[in-house]
């Protein structure tokens, strides 16, 4: 097996409150590349960077959640390649989960200008790409079903839990 490495990592945060799945969307602040695109947290690889790893670090440097917000790590078994003019190639991305305690709330960093809870079809409306609704409907369909969840589930050090 020859796996290769994405160019980033995607890692979409949820939470349950009231028997209610929201989603967080963080908006890319001004003068970076898409601007005012709402979005999870997505980020390039460290070298040498275990891939589930760098969706934490991503996630940590982002939104400031760390191991204490996090109730569950899940990989989406999903991959998004898509094209982007300003490197003028196929880029992949990673894509992961958390579901976050209830009564989490982020800490922004300067790589955006705001973020907001919204319910998860909402999310599915407001997003742009096609990539992030299908990471969406993954967290309905698989991560809201107890008998699905578990095959996605990691633990915080990037294996594959139970």
């Amino acid at each position: 097996m020859s796996p290769f490495r994405p160019d980033l990592v995607d890692c979409w945060m949820f939470r349950v409150r009231g028997g209610r799945t929201e989603v967080l969307l963080i908006r890319r602040a001004p003068g970076r590349i898409l601007p005012g695109l709402w979005q999870c947290v997505s980020g390039s690889l460290e070298t040498g960077e275990r891939v589930a790893l760098g969706a934490l670090r991503e996630l940590q440097e982002e939104t400031g959640f760390g191991p204490d917000a996090i109730e569950a790590f899940f990989d989406l078994d999903l991959v998004n390649q898509f094209h982007e003019p300003s490197v003028d190639g196929v880029v992949t991305a990673a894509v992961f989960a958390v579901r976050l305690v209830p009564e989490a709330e982020p800490t922004i960093s300067a790589e955006h200008d705001a973020a907001r809870w919204v319910p998860l079809n909402t999310a599915h409306v407001e997003v742009v790409w096609p990539g992030y609704r299908t990471a969406l409907e993954r967290i309905r369909d698989d991560l809201s079903d107890p008998g699905r969840a578990p095959w996605f589930a990691l633990t915080l050090g990037g294996e594959r839990a139970g």
